[in-house]
């Protein structure tokens, strides 16, 4: 199954989702003006360039794509369940994106801009958060076309962001124990997002000092802890009000807030809409 949702003029994402047991197949022509952004999240797929070459795309892994002397056309193989995402940005779109840091960008400053370019990047946990929020099933229209146009803004910004690339290679994340903990945390707090752990109890409970665990928190997931805990309440609440299955106070429940008023003023600040007005939105 693939959508195309077309963000702006210029900007067009196509979502690929196989459900199936057999290797989806996908292609489309795209002219040699454009720039190719491919997200490969659960499972390994393959782009074809003619019967003698091919790329993998590894799970977990982003490829970017240009090349101004010649079409590049999407052929692409993707596993079975495989959730993939391909970003096609005229490269004059991209330009209007990124004038003011373009020299911090190889393919856009004024040595490169006129030859081909290659990267195969590994993705952060943010950058798949972002991009699996993107893939979700949703009606596209009204505030949810707003939703998805922020998000693919927001990942372009992640992926661009140098700064980010290097907190990431913090010391105290290259042990694996070390990162396995951050996960466990961040579980706990999904776990219990109701009534969620002090930072006390969660540094107990993974056996890292809370300045550990509040630094590879942040270097790993992008936010603090609590910034993560908001941001994951008001997702699964606007999953909940999308679902049509429960009402604004039972959601409020859901998500740990002791009034549907303090829940509905959390809801605001995070999406400038209240849930009544967010549901009349997409009616």
């Amino acid at each position: 199954m693939f959508d195309e949702i077309e963000i702006e003029d210029g900007f067009k994402i196509i979502q690929l989702t196989n459900s199936s047991n057999d290797i989806l197949s996908y292609k489309k022509a795209v002219e040699n003006s454009f720039i190719q952004l491919h997200f490969s999240l659960n499972e390994n797929a393959k782009l074809n360039f003619g019967p003698h070459y091919s790329l993998d795309v590894i799970s977990g892994k982003s490829i970017l794509l240009y090349n101004p002397n010649q079409n590049l056309p999407i052929d692409l193989n993707l596993n079975p369940k495989g959730r993939y995402l391909i970003f096609v940005v005229a490269i004059k779109r991209f330009h209007s994106f990124f004038s003011r840091i373009a020299d911090l960008i190889p393919f856009l400053n004024d040595e490169n801009r006129d030859k081909k370019y290659y990267l195969d990047k590994e993705l952060s946990p943010s950058e798949i958060l972002v991009l699996n929020q993107i893939l979700e099933d949703q009606k596209l229209n009204g505030m949810q076309k707003l939703f998805v146009k922020a998000k693919a803004y927001e990942t372009l910004s992640l992926y661009f962001d140098r700064n980010r690339e290097n907190q990431q290679s913090c010391p105290f994340l290259n042990n694996e124990a070390n990162v396995d903990k951050i996960k466990k945390a961040k579980q706990l707090i999904i776990n219990n997002m109701a009534e969620p752990p002090s930072l006390q109890e969660i540094s107990n409970e993974i056996g890292l000092s809370i300045s550990n665990l509040k630094d590879g928190f942040k270097h790993i997931y992008g936010k603090s802890v609590f910034n993560f805990l908001f941001d994951y309440k008001m997702e699964y609440a606007r999953k909940q009000l999308l679902s049509n299955t429960y009402n604004v106070s039972e959601i409020s429940d859901m998500v740990g807030y002791s009034t549907a008023s303090h829940f509905i003023t959390a809801f605001k600040k995070k999406y400038g809409t209240t849930p009544k007005q967010y549901i009349l939105s997409l009616s």
